[in-house]
């Protein structure tokens, strides 16, 4: 489920040095490319599906596919916010569930 960058929502978040999505990625994986301006995510195989660059894009340009399994009825995704970190909890459609918790790069030593 790594994220879709829609080109034509992506501002680069308007010259900053370091886009929002860079920034919150716990794995470093998403770059502005100097050529074009945009955002773009350096290795899909490597994303952790966290969504935190989905949450801190204020553009609105960056989506995540969900998977079959949190298409239907009675399957949840919900974030919980800490200070310097997001937990997900997903249950999918058979009740089973499954924690993730991911540590903001911001708020590393």
């Amino acid at each position: 489920m790594p994220p879709k960058i829609d080109t034509h929502k992506c501002n680069g978040c308007n010259g900053r040095e370091e886009t929002h999505c860079e920034e919150i990625c716990p794995g470093d994986l998403m770059a502005l490319n100097p050529a074009t301006g945009k955002a773009y995510l350096r290795a899909a195989r490597d994303c952790w599906d966290c969504m935190s660059c989905i949450k801190a894009c204020p553009a609105g340009a960056l989506e995540i596919k969900m998977p079959y399994q949190l298409g239907y009825f009675k399957a949840t995704l919900r974030p919980i916010m800490g200070s310097n970190f997001i937990i997900w909890k997903c249950r999918d459609i058979n009740g089973q569930e499954q924690t993730y918790r991911y540590v903001n790069r911001l708020d590393k030593p």
